[in-house]
């Protein structure tokens, strides 16, 4: 039986992309990384992937008019290669319904937030402003609502009295390296789904996100 075959998007250094490329390396990941896509030439995780020996391709979006035409593009590219999954890794494009719609129940994404606190921007300094005593991050399922997908699995950090917004987003960062790969892990093994608008595990439909690291591994 052949592995899954998964598409990473990226923008910038690629750390979520490297630990998902060690996992599979590990054999503790069961997907084919077909192909690794940025919308920046410039961008650090395209070496990763090359380094690792997967497929690059890069569509630069200032070379599109429109999001609707961008968004084409990469439908039309990903679509050659077939992907069972898209994980976006740090994709920092807004992608349009219907994008979301062509490959939906298929698109996972990572949000340095426990959602639903904290969609969008800057969502550390927002953690710290506002006090909390927790903060992390979490791998959703992408819908058309901004960060709004439903949630798969968490992982969460204490907030420390005197966090900078930097020192809180590393440990986060650090966080996101071992959840993003469970929530792949979890998918490649078909015990997750988007299904009638949630996330169902095992057949169940969840009705509160996984916590990490008692997520479960079967």
């Amino acid at each position: 039986m052949s592995k899954p075959s998964a598409a990473v998007l990226i923008s910038g250094s690629g750390t979520n992309l490297q630990a998902i490329i060690d996992e599979v390396a590990a054999g503790q990941l069961e997907l084919d990384l077909s192909v690794v896509l940025s919308n920046r030439p410039d961008a650090a995780g395209l070496g990763r992937a090359r380094k690792a020996n997967i497929s690059t391709k890069c569509i630069r979006h200032q070379d599109y008019a429109e999001r609707a035409l961008y968004d084409a593009a990469l439908v039309e590219t990903l679509d050659r290669y077939k992907p069972d999954l898209i994980i976006l890794a740090g994709f920092m494009r807004i992608l349009t319904g219907t994008f979301v719609s062509h490959f939906s129940g298929r698109v996972l994404n990572i949000h340095p937030s426990l959602l639903p606190k904290y969609p969008g921007l800057d969502t550390h300094q927002r953690a710290i402003d506002a006090g909390e005593q927790w903060h992390g991050s979490t791998v959703h399922f992408v819908t058309e609502d901004l960060d709004g997908g439903p949630a798969i699995i968490q992982g969460r950090v204490a907030v420390m009295p005197d966090d900078s917004a930097r020192e809180l987003a590393a440990r986060v960062l650090a966080l996101e390296h071992k959840i993003y790969p469970e929530a792949a892990r979890l998918f490649a093994a078909g015990r997750i789904e988007y299904r009638d608008g949630s996330a169902w595990l095992d057949g169940e439909q969840l009705t509160e996100p996984l916590q990490y690291p008692n997520a479960i591994r079967g």
